[in-house]
């Protein structure tokens, strides 16, 4: 009976020299898994912004505005003028043919007068758009925040404590949104400069702007409450909440440490939506003449004085000039809280 020879073993084969080796097999247990990178929320609404080019040019636009208002008076003096200064000299406006008016070489903008003078005073039309803006920009930014405060504290204490809590703020909310905003605001704003008037915000400029970030503010704060208290009816039964009630956290600490951090993402949102609104409104209560008044500048006061003595007829460059910073910064902020917001979303696509 013939044996079976045994099996010799196979030895590899060694690669020839100069030959390239070959690539290791690709197998799922050698593969090297690569970390995601982790990013936070402002991160990745930063880097969706980057992507869009309207969001870009309106963050830049709204920028320049603000800067454009914070060197105000740097920029004034760079023009050798200020914005309360008048020249009523017949070298500057007319005195025959339509008394007031600014001759054609200081109607339009100079060497120096920059953007032209006003009519009837002969003001330098550059340095109280800069100042105006100051005015105007102050107003809105001062009153978005009291709105914010307001909005976001009422509003999660309501979601939050739920029960009488939850029914006397939502009962608040619905009487601020039931009354006709414009007419609240222009039947109450003179009644409130009249009670400033002997306090410390009463003094020169200040009233007119105190009595404005007051009102806008207060009566702006209710349908944030109302986004950010359905926010918080359904963050208050999540785990880390009730993991923050076992480790013995107070009410306030849950609310103004757990709650509130994660609903800022809405309240940004609305804050950069309510900051134009409030340079609207501004313009328009100045405009109807219970805001600003002269010789205080703003851009509101500026269409008011165009308009007052119908300047626009024989100056429409009087009325153009605050007339359209008005509209690029509305335009500019609108479309950033537009970017804003869908680079917050979730939802949206990335």
């Amino acid at each position: 009976m013939n044996r079976a020879e045994p099996l010799t073993q196979i030895q590899p084969v060694e690669p020839t020299t100069g030959s390239p080796p070959l690539p290791p097999a690709t197998t799922p247990e050698n593969k090297v898994a690569v970390p995601a990178e982790a990013r936070s929320l402002l991160a990745t609404a930063w880097m969706r912004i980057r992507r869009s080019k309207i969001a870009l040019l309106s963050l830049w636009v709204v920028v320049a505005i603000m800067v454009f208002a914070i060197l105000a008076p740097l920029l004034s003096a760079m023009s050798g003028n200020d914005p309360f200064t008048s020249n009523t000299s017949p070298e500057v406006l007319d005195d025959f043919q339509t008394p007031g008016l600014p001759l054609p070489g200081y109607m339009y903008p100079s060497a120096q007068h920059w953007l032209g003078v006003e009519p009837g005073l002969g003001r330098d039309l550059f340095a109280r758009l800069a100042y105006g803006g100051q005015v105007s920009l102050t107003i809105a930014l001062l009153s978005t925040v009291v709105s914010v405060v307001l909005g976001t504290v009422l509003g999660a204490a309501a979601g939050y404590f739920g029960g009488k809590t939850d029914a006397i703020i939502s009962r608040i909310m619905d009487l601020f949104l039931a009354f006709p905003h414009l007419l609240l605001v222009l039947s109450l704003t003179p009644i409130l400069q009249s009670r400033l008037r002997d306090t410390p915000l009463g003094e020169g400029s200040f009233l007119p702007m105190a009595s404005l970030v007051i009102i806008l503010g207060f009566f702006g704060w209710a349908y944030l409450a109302r986004i950010v208290r359905g926010q918080v009816l359904s963050l208050r039964e999540r785990e880390f909440v009730e993991a923050a009630r076992s480790f013995g956290a107070s009410h306030m600490s849950v609310l103004f440490r757990q709650i509130i951090p994660n609903v800022m993402g809405v309240v940004l949102v609305y804050a950069t939506m309510l900051i134009p609104t409030n340079i609207s409104a501004e313009a328009a209560l100045s405009f109807l003449g219970v805001g600003v008044k002269d010789p205080t500048p703003s851009w509101g006061q500026m269409l008011n004085a165009a308009q007052s003595g119908n300047w626009y007829l024989s100056d429409p460059w009087f009325l153009a000039v605050p007339g359209v910073m008005l509209i690029i910064t509305v335009l500019a902020f609108n479309l950033l809280g537009d970017a804003v917001r869908d680079a917050l979303d979730p939802k949206s696509s990335r």
